[in-house]
């Protein structure tokens, strides 16, 4: 059974927010920097680990799922709506509560670092590589210049296909990933309800 994901905007979601189960689909690294009061961390690429945990939140009310600017939650929402999970998502993400002048909690300042969004980290890697491809093209050898072409490349089939391998990449590396991230305590909170 598939669903379709519904969208609340900053005002509906606030207004519902002690009635939502939330979601932060975000690296921990960014989830650390500033989330939704009362967000779970479950990392995008760890959602069909936390599917059991999901459906028996959702059997509860509705789950928002939040990222920074939306793609990310968008994703989990149709994975998620494909499991037969009825889920909603928040248009324009965390970056939007934000901007709507909404309060965004942090964990205490001497559990974070500064950390920089992941849609800033991609596009700082996909430009260092081009620049560099670039580089090595004009001082070593005009065959570096592919570097550049395949993050063009990259980037073109990102855009189409919604999808951003490099984030995946990214995602993985250990200031995405610091240790005050716990998934067991999450999917255990999420049983709880």
């Amino acid at each position: 059974m598939t669903t379709t994901p519904l969208t609340l905007d900053t005002d509906q979601a606030h207004a519902r927010l002690a009635e939502l189960t939330v979601i932060d689909v975000r690296t921990p690294g960014e989830y650390a920097t500033g989330h939704l009061p009362g967000a779970l961390n479950i990392p995008l690429d760890r959602i069909r680990r936390a599917l059991p945990e999901i459906r028996h939140a959702a059997g509860r009310g509705v789950i928002l799922m939040v990222c920074a600017s939306g793609a990310r939650s968008e994703s989990a929402g149709r994975l998620l709506a494909a499991e037969g999970i009825p889920t909603a998502t928040l248009t324009g993400g965390t970056s939007a509560w934000a901007d709507a002048g909404l309060d965004l909690h942090r964990p205490a300042a001497c559990d974070t670092r500064a950390g920089w969004s992941m849609e800033r980290q991609v596009r700082f890697t996909a430009g260092t590589v081009v620049l560099l491809g670039l580089l090595l093209g004009l001082l070593v050898h005009p065959a570096f210049q592919l570097l550049s072409a395949g993050i063009a490349g990259g980037l073109v089939f990102s855009a189409l296909t919604d999808t951003c391998g490099m984030a995946v990449v990214l995602g993985k590396l250990p200031h995405n990933r610091p240790r005050t991230a716990d998934l067991a305590a999450t999917l255990a909170a999420l049983r709880r309800g």
